[in-house]
Parts: structure tokens; sequence; C-alpha cells
């Protein structure tokens, strides 16, 4: 994919930093942390502070063109935003539906990080018991 084009269709400012960031995460098949990308670019001979790569990642996931995981104790990983599928909750009282974005890949980062399984295979089937019907039963 063309980095350029990519940044100017979502009206990004074109910098170095942010091409070069959005390469790596790009290149990547796996989720990737600040400091590894930073690594990655000092590797390559690319001279940015790591705080850039920070506020980059910032940058890019406020406008949800990355997705950030929340692996604990302050640490995060990364992968490009694919407007990943949808799931329906289900609410077992009122039969309500609700529609939200598919958790999966978080909890597969949470699991690589908590037991260093990747897993290849996973099944999701919501119910529950809808807010409204909460309040009723209380």
């Amino acid at each position: 994919m063309n980095v350029i084009l990519y940044l100017k269709e979502h009206n990004i400012r074109i910098t170095n930093a942010r091409k070069s960031i959005l390469e790596i995460i790009f290149r990547s098949s796996e989720a990737i942390n600040a400091n590894l990308i930073y690594e990655l670019l000092k590797k390559d001979n690319i001279k940015i502070d790591l705080s850039t790569v920070y506020r980059t990642l910032d940058m890019l996931e406020n406008k949800k063109i990355l997705n950030k995981f929340d692996l604990g104790n302050n640490m995060y990983n990364y992968t490009m935003n694919n407007n990943s599928h949808k799931h329906i909750i289900e609410c077992v009282l009122c039969h309500k539906k609700m529609v939200i974005d598919c958790p999966i890949p978080q909890i597969e980062e949470q699991i690589k990080a908590k037991t260093g399984i990747t897993l290849t295979e996973s099944h999701v089937y919501l119910k529950g018991i809808c807010k409204e019907c909460k309040k009723c039963k209380e």
C-alpha cells in the first residue's frame, strides 16, 4: 500500500516520521508496540525520537487509523484498523440486539502477552441482559 496516498486520503500531514511509522505497521503481520517500531526505525537508519513514535501512534489511533490494545502495565500494541467485523449481542429477556466491534483481536493480544500463546481458533456467541431489563428485574 502506498503510505503517502493513505495519509493524504485521511487528511494527515505527511512527515517522514509518520510515513516511516505507518510503513512499519503496514508491513507487520502482528500487533506491534512503540518500542519495537522505534528499534526498527533505528535499524533502518531513520533518526527519530521515541516520543515522536508515541505521539504519532496516539494521533493515528485518535483518527481511527490504528487499533490500540491495552496489555496492562502501560503497555500497548497497535494494529491497522481494518474495520473488522461486528458481533451481535442479544438480550435473553427482551431479545433486543446490539452490534459491537469484534473484541477478539484485543483478547488475542492480551492472551499472547500473558501466556505467549497465539490463538489459532476462536468462537464468539454473545447473550446477556440489557440495562433496561436489568432495571426491571431490580
